[in-house]
This record gives C-alpha cells, structure tokens and sequence, in this order.
C-alpha cells in the first residue's frame, strides 16, 4: 500500500537483481528513500545577477535543451544522434532503443498485467516553439486510443490536467497535470481513505472517478506568482508564462540568450519571497512549483495502487518521458525493481530510464508494436478481453 511517508530517490543503492525485470544488472541500480512529505527549500537573499550566476541556474538553463550537435562533459566527444558516432553509441549500450529490444521485453510481459504512463510535450507530440501549437497528429492520438484499449493508460504531464485533455481529447485515458500535483484517477476506497487530499468526483461522461491534489493549498500563491511572473516579464521579447494550476512555467525558447540573465534573476527575485515554492528546469522553461514531496513519481505509485497493480509481481508499468521531471517517474520504477523506463532523447543524457526512444515518431512506432504483440497474444489465447 502507498503511503504518504514515500519520497523521491535522493541516492543510488546496490545494483538490483536483473530476474525482476530481464535485464542486466548494470542497467538498474537501486535507490534509497527518505521520508516526509515536504522538503527543505533555502533561498538567497541577494537581488544580484550574481545570484543567478552562483546557484548555478544559468548552467542549467543552457544546459536544459541543448543544440543537435554539443561537447558534453560526461562524453568528451561531439555527440551526433547516430549509431556510428562513438559516444551515442557508448550511451546506446546503456539505454538501447526500446524497438531494437522490443522482443525482449515482451518476453519479460508476456503473462503480466502491463500499465502505461506517457508524458505529453517532446514524447507525444514535438517541442514546438509555442506550447499552445504543440498538437497531437492524428495518427498519434489513434495509436495512444488502440493503446488504451488493451492496456490502462494515463498521460502524466507538466502542463494543466485540463489543457492535456484540450489536447489529447481521448476519454480512454486517466489524466495527470502539473507534474502528478493534479491525478484524476479511477476511484478507489483505500486510496481514498489513505490520502486525505482525494475527493469523489465524475468525468465529463459522468463516470465516477477520484480527484487527488497533494498541493490544493498552493492554489492560491500559485495565481499569485503566476500574475506577478506575467507582470515583470512582460517587457522580454519571445517570454511566455503559463500557469498550469499547481504550477507555473516561464518559457524562454524564444528569447534572445543574451536575455537569459535578466529572465532568470526577475524569477529569482520574485521566489525570494516565496519559501514554500521552488525552481526546476524543463526543456528551456523555468517551472515554479511548491515544496511538496510529490512528483510524477508518486503519481505513477498513486495510479498502480488506484488500479490494484501496486506491488505485484505481475505488474509491468512502463513510463515514456523525455524531460527531466519524468526521471522521478523513472527512479521509482527501479526503486520497485518492476517495469521499464523509456526516455525520448536523440542525444545522450544522464537518465533512470532502462531503454530509449529517439523522438515522437518512436514512441508512436513502439506503442502501435505493442498493440500489434497485444492482439496476436488475444489471438493465439483465444480472449477477446481488453485490460481496461
């Protein structure tokens, strides 16, 4: 059973026993917990630039999406996605393609009750340049409807639970915003009762569902900051802020580099005031959110247990992201020594993930793959069943 006293992998921990997933056990290191459900958060006092320069925040905003081509310091080589370029194959050998090793792991499912989780932006459909345009192809939404069909399925995004629907538009699917803070789920009594942010709810078709929002209490500070990040960068050519319910998020993928600096400290300064919020980095996007120890990863636990696939040895999840918040999604599933995580990534990173996909298009080839190995397994069972 999940409990509130769970938190995200700080530290790695002995290597894992490869019987548990079918892999081998350098793929998956172990991690270890702490407890409580807040976490510390100390700010700088100063309004310097050099604040924004010694926490390191500059670093990682150019870091956060980095060119095609780039001198990365874990590789010491030009990394170029392709399988001849020494260093992406060297990260391949770590993180081989979900579609070459297809076989295997539907070796490892066959039996098992497999559960899907998707992130939204970079996995499901491209990064685009403005986040209001980032639609879903046709074709795509086809691919994640089949999937929902045989297997039970949530998008978990960064982005409002509202606005990926908006998008997605799919009523198969559990949808989850502002980073798991926001998880409309199928109803459960034990969850209901563990968690004591879960309300009763129905969904647009009027079916009955569970509503769990950890950070309802941030509502309130997030419109604010929302209102005053809008207010101050609103003189910053290509700035964009979104406010994503339980978070906010400055885009900055469209502002000159040299605009960086001021971007960053007006952010800063307007977080000096707020203890309980915290920065993160996305894909060139500052995102505010509370001191909560709540992340995809929880999310993912909260929707195993909400489905009755929490701890089971026959529970295959497996979580595609391609963003630094679903690493949290993939450090809990090698805490639970069960199921796969899939980074979307055309060039190495440091990543949880076991396998990986190279973009959108991947993902869309994997899950048609899997539906594919689905109903061949129906046919040959003789069950017309799905999972849903």
């Amino acid at each position: 059973m999940l409990s509130g006293k769970t938190s995200p992998v700080l530290t790695d921990a002995s290597p894992i026993k490869d019987a548990r997933v079918g892999l081998h056990s350098t793929l998956m290191p172990g991690a270890s917990f702490s407890t409580g459900l807040y976490i510390q958060n100390s700010k700088k006092k100063s309004s310097k630039l050099e604040d924004v320069l010694s926490n390191g925040w500059l670093d990682a905003m150019r870091s956060s999406s980095p060119p095609r081509k780039k001198l990365l310091k874990d590789f010491k080589l030009e990394v170029v996605p392709d399988d001849s370029d020494l260093g992406y194959s060297s990260w391949m050998t770590k993180h081989p393609s979900a579609l070459s090793y297809f076989e295997t792991i539907t070796n490892f499912a066959k039996g098992k009750k497999i559960a899907i989780f998707l992130d939204y932006d970079g996995t499901l459909s491209p990064i685009v340049d403005d986040p209001d345009r980032a639609f879903l192809s046709d074709d795509m939404r086809d691919a994640v409807r089949t999937v929902a069909k045989y297997f039970p399925t949530a998008i978990i995004s960064g982005r409002s639970r509202d606005k990926v629907y908006e998008l997605v538009g799919l009523t198969e699917l559990y949808y989850v915003g502002s980073h798991g803070m926001d998880i409309m789920g199928p109803k459960h009594k034990e969850c209901d009762e563990t968690h004591s942010n879960s309300v009763n709810s129905t969904d647009l078709q009027g079916k009955d569902v569970s509503l769990f929002q950890p950070a309802k209490e941030f509502l309130p500070m997030i419109s604010e900051v929302f209102k005053t990040l809008a207010e101050i960068t609103k003189d910053i050519k290509g700035a964009k802020v979104e406010n994503h319910k339980f978070c906010t998020s400055v885009h900055y993928r469209n502002v000159n580099e040299k605009s960086w600096p001021t971007i960053a400290q007006r952010v800063h300064d307007v977080l000096k005031n707020y203890p309980r919020l915290r920065l993160t980095h996305g894909r060139k996007v500052l995102e505010v959110r509370p001191v909560i120890d709540w992340d995809k990863g929880k999310a993912v636990e909260f929707l195993l247990e909400s489905l009755d696939l929490s701890y089971d040895d026959d529970v295959l999840p497996i979580f595609i992201g391609d963003d630094r918040t679903d690493e949290d999604a993939f450090k809990v599933l090698r805490k639970r020594r069960q199921g796969y995580g899939i980074l979307v990534s055309q060039i190495p990173k440091e990543t949880k993930a076991f396998y990986s996909l190279k973009d959108p298009l991947e993902v869309k080839q994997f899950l048609k793959a899997l539906v594919k190995w689905k109903e061949q397994d129906h046919i040959l069972q003789g069950d017309s069943t799905t999972n849903f």
